[in-house]
């Protein structure tokens, strides 16, 4: 199930829908449906269309400092920063989203909760892979954040393990409250459905977002250049409606 969540959404997403239309232009022999397909792709390749959509994802948030936040029963800050380097040593590199990471510890040192939580992302195909949370944990104590202040949930494939792992450490940790209050930490595009899931593991969830992916800059006549940035967040974006669509309607419980 997990490589078919991965895999069926591709079919739906630009690059995949834009190899969709070409396959059936050259079968059918129907040159407008190579046509769609180029055009499908120059526009989700350029920041006038990959911009907006990606700031509709982040739910329009912007980012704010760790003393703004409020104080709560545990900082959570989610997986998917780290990937494994071609080094015989298995040594682990930042991939994207560190900003969550930079985020967690903020809090951490700003006395916002007693707890940072950090998830233990692990996926099959990178099966000799450390858990994430557990070298996460190690990276923060090297910045100084008290060990005993530090928990690591078990190993969590997506976002709904997450969730759950999460709800379940607060549990065996006495958090304050049948619903304690975490501050979620993860990148603004990925925290509508992140919020909703961790809802619904019985959480009180306070936003934090970090890792936004567009700029304020002005337009410009780059704007409307293909570029590889845009597209990826061109499909970013579409993914997170998907999945956001999948949990509200279909995936209830």
């Amino acid at each position: 199930m997990l490589y078919l969540a991965k895999i069926l959404p591709a079919i739906v997403l630009p690059c995949g829908l834009t190899i969709l239309l070409l396959i059936l232009g050259v079968t059918l022999r129907k040159r407008a449906l190579s046509v769609a397909a180029l055009m499908l792709l120059w526009l989700s390749s350029m920041s006038l269309v990959s911009d907006p959509l990606m700031r509709a994802a982040e739910g329009w948030a912007v980012g704010r400092p760790a003393a703004s936040a409020p104080n709560a029963a545990a900082i959570v800050v989610l997986s998917g920063m780290l990937h494994p380097a071609p080094s015989p040593a298995g040594h682990d590199e930042w991939s994207d989203g560190v900003d969550r990471f930079e985020a967690g510890i903020a809090l951490a040192k700003a006395g916002k909760a007693p707890l940072l939580v950090f998830t233990g992302g692990w996926l099959p195909w990178h099966a000799d892979a450390r858990p994430e949370g557990e070298v996460l944990r190690e990276r923060a104590i090297e910045r100084g954040v008290e060990a005993g202040r530090i928990a690591v949930t078990g190993s969590v494939r997506n976002t709904e393990e997450e969730a759950r792992a999460v709800a379940a450490l607060l549990r065996g940790h006495d958090a304050a409250g049948s619903r304690p209050l975490i501050l979620l930490v993860t990148s603004a595009f990925h925290m509508r459905r992140a919020g909703l899931l961790f809802t619904r593991a019985g959480l009180s969830v306070t936003p934090f977002p970090v890792d936004f992916q567009t700029s304020a800059a002005p337009f410009s006549f780059m704007k409307v250049l293909p570029g590889a940035d845009a597209l990826q967040n061109t499909e970013t974006a579409v993914r997170e409606f998907y999945g956001y669509l999948y949990y509200r309607l279909i995936k209830r419980n």
